[in-house]
C-alpha cells in the first residue's frame, strides 16, 4: 500500500530542529552473516605512532561490532593493508611492513568462503622500519611572491616541506594545497596538480619530492546562473552573490558570496559550480544550485532560574515572503512563572520583526521591528509599546554595523510614583566577533559598542546612552578541554536627574547574563531613603573556568561582579558578587547550561542561592 505524506514545517524545540527531511541520509547497513572477531594489535614504534596506526586501522574500530561473513571480514581486513601502510606513509615510514593473521592464515591469501570460527582471532602486526626525511624538495611553477596581503599564502616550507624534515605524505600533500591556493589567491582558478615525483631511497632513508603545477588562465569572475529556485527570485538569488562579471577571481570573494547566500535563511543547500573552462573573453561562468528550505519554521523554548521563575516562549518565521528572502518572525513570551501561579506577576511579551535583505547593498539588510510588553522587575514595572527601523551591514566577516530610529510610549511604576514616558531616539552600534564558535566559543575575542542618543517628547529631556562591551576566550589543551573566559561591559548615560529618565533607559545589574545569584535587573542605586532606582553608570565582569569531564560533560566555575552607580563612581562596598559552580552537557547544537550561584554579599531582599537552566555558554 502507498502512503502519500505531504511535507511539514521544520519545528524547534529548545533549539533542536525536529522533523526535517531525513530521505538523503544512508539507510542503516543491515549484517545477515555476522561473523565476530578479535583483535591483537602490535606495532614496533609506541606513542603517536601507534596511535596513529591503531586510529586508522577499522578492524580495531569496528571490533566491537560482528562483520559481515567471513567475506566482509577478509575486505576489511585488505582494506587495512592499505590503510594502515598509508598510516605509515604519514608518519614518515616508507620501508614499513603489515600482517594482518585471520586464525592462522594471512588475510591476504584467504579465500572470501572460508570457514571461520566463532569468534575468529584477528592479528595486527605492524613494523614501522626505518623514519625517512626529505632530501630534495620542489615546486614546479610555484607562484610568484605577491604584496596583497589578501593574496599572500604561507609557503609550504613552513608546514615542514623542506630538507631535512620528517618526510611525512600528508606534508607532500599540503604542500600541494597552498601551492594551489597561491596561485588562486592571485586570480588563476584553475590551477591544477599535474605531476607528483616522490621517490624513496631507501639505502639513505630519504625522500625526493617534486610537484609540477600548471596555473592555469588567469580569470575574472563571469555571469552567475541560478538552478533550482522554486519561490525565489533567481535574479535578486544571483545579484545577492555579490559576483559581478569582470571581478578578478579570488576564493576569499566566494566564501563571502557563499556566506551572504547563508545568512538569507532560505536555502537547505547553495552550492556554486564553475564552468569547465574560462571563456576567451577571460570570464569564468558559474552556476548556482539551490534547494529551498520550506516557508515556514516555528519552535519553542524554555528558560529557568529560581530566583526568576519560568520563561515560556515561542515563534513563528515565514520565510521568503515575496521572493527576495524577506523574513517577518512572531514571537511570544510569558515569564516570571513561579509557585503559586500567580497570574497577575506574570510577565507578557509580543513581537514582530520584519527583516529584507540585499537593501542597497548584497550585505546591507532592512530591520524593522514592534513590539509591546508588560514586565514586571524587581525594581519597577514596564507597560509599553515600542518600534524601531533601521539598517544592518556585515562589513566582513567578524564586523558589522547597524544604526536606525527607535519609539517607545510606556508607563512605569517605581519608587518615583507611575509616569509615562513617549522617547524618540537613534541607535548606532559596531560589533567585532572573532569567537570560533557563538554558542559555545573556545577561543577568540568579542567586542561591541553601542550608542543611543534619545529625547523624551512628553517633558522634552534629551539623554544618551553608551555601552561597550568585551568578551574573551582561551582554550587549553589540543581539543581544548579547558577554556578560560572572561568578560567586562561598560556603560553610561548624560542627560537629566535620574526621576526624569526613563527607568529602561537606566542601568541595572543582575541576572543570568549579568551578575549570577542576584535577581534580574535586582542590583540598582539606593539613594538611602529605601528609593532604588537604576543608576547612570555600569560595571560589570565575570571569569569563568570552563573544563570538559567527558566528551559529553562539562563543569564550570564563575566569578560575576557588578556596579550600579548614580552620579558619581562607586566604592568597594558597592560591588555585588556572585560565584558558583554548574555543570554542561554538551549536544551538537550547544551546551546545555545549569548553574547555582551564590550571592557573596548579599543585602535585604536578594535571594540565598539561585540557579539557572539555559542553553549555550554564559557568554
Amino acid at each position: 500500500m502507498a502512503v502519500a505524506v505531504a511535507p511539514v514545517s521544520a519545528f524547534e524545540f529548545l533549539g533542536i530542529t525536529l522533523f526535517e527531511d531525513q530521505s538523503d541520509k544512508d539507510a542503516e547497513a543491515v549484517i545477515v552473516d555476522p561473523q565476530p572477531y578479535t583483535v591483537t594489535f602490535t606495532s614496533s614504534e609506541g606513542g603517536t605512532v601507534e596511535s596513529a596506526l591503531r586510529d586508522a586501522s577499522a578492524l580495531m574500530r569496528d571490533q566491537d561490532e560482528p562483520a559481515s561473513g567471513a567475506a566482509g571480514l577478509i575486505a576489511k581486513a585488505k582494506g587495512d593493508y592499505r590503510r594502515l601502510l598509508a598510516a605509515l606513509y604519514n608518519q614518515g615510514y616508507y620501508g614499513g611492513t603489515v600482517s594482518i593473521r585471520i586464525g592462522n592464515s594471512e588475510a591476504a591469501n584467504l579465500a572470501p568462503d572460508v570457514n571461520l570460527p566463532d569468534p575468529v582471532p584477528v592479528t595486527i602486526v605492524v613494523t614501522a622500519g626505518p623514519l625517512f626525511t626529505f632530501n630534495d624538495v620542489a615546486i614546479v611553477n610555484q607562484a610568484p611572491p605577491t604584496s596583497d596581503p589578501d593574496d599572500q599564502v604561507e609557503l609550504p616550507v613552513m608546514r615542514g616541506y623542506g630538507a631535512g624534515e620528517v618526510a611525512r605524505s600528508s606534508v607532500i600533500l599540503a604542500a600541494e594545497q597552498l601551492a594551489l591556493q597561491a596561485w588562486r589567491e592571485q586570480g588563476h582558478p584553475k590551477a591544477e596538480i599535474v605531476s607528483r615525483d616522490v621517490v624513496a631511497d631507501h639505502a639513505t632513508n630519504t625522500v625526493d619530492a617534486t610537484i609540477t603545477i600548471n596555473p592555469g588562465p588567469y580569470a575574472a569572475f563571469g555571469p552567475v546562473t541560478v538552478s533550482g529556485t522554486e519561490r525565489m527570485n533567481p535574479e535578486f538569488v544571483a545579484r545577492q552573490t555579490g559576483l559581478r562579471p569582470g571581478i578578478e577571481y579570488d576564493p576569499d570573494t566566494l566564501e563571502r558570496a557563499q556566506k551572504r547566500l547563508d545568512r538569507l535563511e532560505v536555502f537547505s543547500s547553495a552550492r556554486f559550480e564553475a564552468a569547465e573552462t574560462v571563456r576567451s573573453d577571460g570570464l569564468l561562468p558559474y552556476t548556482l544550485l539551490v534547494d529551498e528550505l520550506p516557508g515556514r519554521r516555528f519552535g519553542v523554548g524554555a528558560t529557568y532560574s529560581t530566583v526568576d521563575g519560568l520563561g515560556l516562549e515561542a515563534y513563528h518565521l515565514w520565510r521568503n515572503l515575496f521572493g527576495q528572502a524577506e523574513r517577518l518572525r512572531l514571537d511570544a513570551r510569558v515569564a516570571s512563572i513561579g509557585y503559586p501561579v500567580n497570574t497577575e506577576e506574570f510577565d507578557y511579551f509580543v513581537g514582530g520583526t520584519f527583516t529584507k535583505p540585499g537593501f542597497l547593498s548584497p550585505d546591507t539588510d532592512l530591520v524593522a521591528a514592534v513590539s509591546a510588553e508588560r514586565t514586571l522587575y524587581p525594581t519597577y514595572s514596564e507597560t509599553s509599546a515600542s518600534a524601531k527601523v533601521g539598517l544592518t551591514h556585515y562589513f566582513s566577516d567578524e564586523i558589522t554595523f547597524e544604526g536606525g530610529a527607535t519609539f517607545k510610549r510606556a508607563r512605569f511604576e517605581d519608587d518615583f510614583g507611575t509616569r509615562d514616558f513617549a522617547t524618540a531616539g537613534l541607535y548606532a552600534g559596531a560589533t567585532y566577533d572573532g569567537r570560533d564558535s557563538t554558542v559555545d566559543p573556545t577561543e577568540g575575542f568579542y567586542a561591541s559598542a553601542n550608542v543611543e542618543p534619545f529625547v523624551d517628547l512628553l517633558g522634552g529631556k534629551p539623554g544618551a546612552r553608551l555601552v561597550i562591551e568585551g568578551r574573551t576566550y582561551f582554550g587549553f589543551n589540543p581539543d581544548d578541554a579547558f577554556v578560560l573566559a572572561g568578560r567586562i561591559k561598560a556603560g553610561a548615560l548624560v542627560g537629566p536627574s535620574l526621576n526624569e529618565i526613563p527607568p529602561d533607559k537606566l542601568f541595572f545589574a543582575g541576572g543570568g547574563g549579568s551578575v549570577r545569584g542576584y535577581g534580574y535587573k535586582s542590583i540598582g542605586v539606593d539613594d538611602g531613603s529605601g528609593i532604588v532606582t537604576g543608576g547612570r553608570y555600569l560595571l560589570e565582569g565575570s571569569i569563568e573556568a570552563r573544563a570538559k569531564v567527558t566528551e559529553d560533560i562539562g563543569v564550570v566555575g564563575f566569578l560575576d561582579g557588578g556596579y550600579v552607580a548614580a552620579d558619581t563612581f562607586p566604592g568597594l562596598d558597592d560591588l555585588r558578587l556572585g560565584a558558583g559552580v554548574g555543570i554542561r552537557y554538551y549536544t551538537g547544537l550547544g551546551p546545555l547550561r545549569l548553574d547555582v550561584a551564590l550571592p557573596l554579599n548579599k543585602r535585604p531582599g536578594d535571594p540565598d542561592y539561585a540557579i539557572y537552566a539555559g542553553i549555550g555558554q554564559a557568554f
